[in-house]
């Protein structure tokens, strides 16, 4: 289907999207994830076709990575689903509620967006909860993956797409474009597409908001550090920054920096950098960093790595953490490891990024484990949406005037004066 078309039918079903109770699309959702578990093993077998091709192309190891789709994968996104279908319907909800006067009240409720165009790594389990959060949302959905992940998409969609229709969802509620050619054309389609949001590099973000007219949520690099405070606990200060690394290297949110105060270069320093190495995790440092523990110099301080490499700068204060991770950071996830309340709320209030953490992991910025159910990527940008883009952020509202027969010029004139008052209700229709 060329990609016009199918921009048109997208559009279509996004006005009936959005007037699809709760009930058909919550059981949409439950289909989807029960037709998921049945068609597993075909999904694997596809998979790992994309694999061998991939491996076999060169492609790297942390989109290797990203690119495989098995049982743990199926499990955390059906689980995914599971969660969507527990949370409050986004749809029609009362922002705000104001009388003007009497007998003419305005109500401010929430509504889809329409039609968003997702284009995303090798991630497969990217598109399913996207796609989830579509059903979710009542938006209609245009994506377009990596080639490299051409047949798990391929059949993830057509499995999606079939379970949704099968219980309630319109026709075209959700497409798969395959061609790079593709692109380009979504690109020029802001009569049909409401919304895009780019995942890749910081390269492809700029890009494609360069040539398009269509609003983009851009989430590109994500340069996510940790600092270690003097007044660490040094014990929970290795875990964190163990995990935060290593628990899965080839994601946005694993940390790319440590900032360590330098009062720690003698003991918590090197004990970490032992714990990194064995854990196999090359290290660059600066030029103190270097001279403590032996190791290479920083080439690029905005670098993400998505592997087994980690930079380590000491600092001298949290001051100097905060104006380094402001001046090389993404703007995605930010934490620091301290047992002074006052240097943390410091941290937090300083630091520009969407996510700022205290004492915990960076793997912790994502919409499943902040309780959105899915996430449709992480946004580095601070309008509409930032952070984890779960339901919230696939909403927009409206205003809705209800009167009764009331005209402007009574008031232009002075015949009648506006209230303003708050009404204590939901949206009445």
């Amino acid at each position: 289907m060329e990609t016009k078309q199918m921009a048109m039918r997208a559009r279509q079903a996004a006005y009936e999207m959005a007037n699809l109770n709760a009930g058909i699309r919550n059981a949409a959702l439950m289909g989807i994830a029960d037709a998921l578990d049945r068609n597993s093993q075909a999904l694997f077998e596809a998979n790992r076709t994309d694999l061998v091709r991939s491996q076999a192309d060169g492609l790297a190891t942390s989109l290797l990575k990203r690119l495989k789709f098995d049982q743990e994968k199926l499990s955390e996104v059906v689980s995914g689903l599971h969660s969507l279908v527990g949370l409050p319907d986004p749809i029609g909800r009362t922002q705000l509620a104001t009388r003007l006067d009497a007998g003419l009240e305005l109500y401010r409720v929430s509504c889809p967006i329409g039609v968003i165009g997702v284009i995303f790594e090798s991630r497969p389990d990217a598109l399913v909860q996207i796609s989830g959060l579509a059903v979710k949302s009542g938006n209609a959905i245009l994506l377009k993956g990596g080639s490299e992940a051409m047949e798990t998409n391929r059949l993830l969609a057509k499995v999606i797409n079939e379970a949704g229709c099968q219980f309630g969802l319109p026709d075209g509620w959700i497409g798969l474009m395959e061609t790079r050619e593709a692109v380009g054309q979504l690109l020029a389609m802001d009569d049909e597409i409401d919304l895009l949001i780019p995942r890749g590099s910081n390269e492809f973000v700029r890009y494609i908001m360069d040539n398009t007219r269509i609003p983009v949520l851009g989430h590109a690099d994500g340069v996510c550090h940790l600092y270690i405070d003097r007044a660490c606990d040094p014990e929970m200060a290795i875990t964190v920054a163990m995990d935060s690394k290593t628990q899965y290297v080839a994601v946005c949110n694993a940390v790319e920096t440590i900032l360590i105060h330098s009062a720690l270069s003698e003991k918590l320093l090197p004990e970490l950098a032992k714990a990194l190495r064995d854990a196999g995790v090359q290290i660059y440092g600066c030029q103190r960093t270097c001279a403590a523990i032996n190791c290479d110099p920083v080439s690029d301080w905005h670098t993400e790595y998505l592997d087994c490499q980690v930079s380590i700068r000491l600092v001298d204060s949290a001051d100097e953490a905060i104006e380094h991770i402001n001046r090389y950071g993404s703007g995605h996830t930010e934490a620091i490891v301290t047992a002074q309340e006052e240097t943390a709320r410091h941290f937090l209030s300083h630091v520009d990024s969407g996510n700022v953490f205290w004492n915990c992991s960076t793997r912790f910025s994502d919409g499943f484990r902040y309780g959105f159910g899915a996430e449709v990527g992480i946004s580095t940008s601070k309008i509409h949406a930032r952070g984890p883009v779960g339901l919230d952020g696939l909403m927009t509202y409206q205003y809705r005037l209800l009167g009764h027969g009331q005209i402007v010029g009574e008031y232009a004139g002075g015949q009648k004066k506006f209230i303003h008052e708050p009404i204590d209700r939901d949206y009445p229709l």
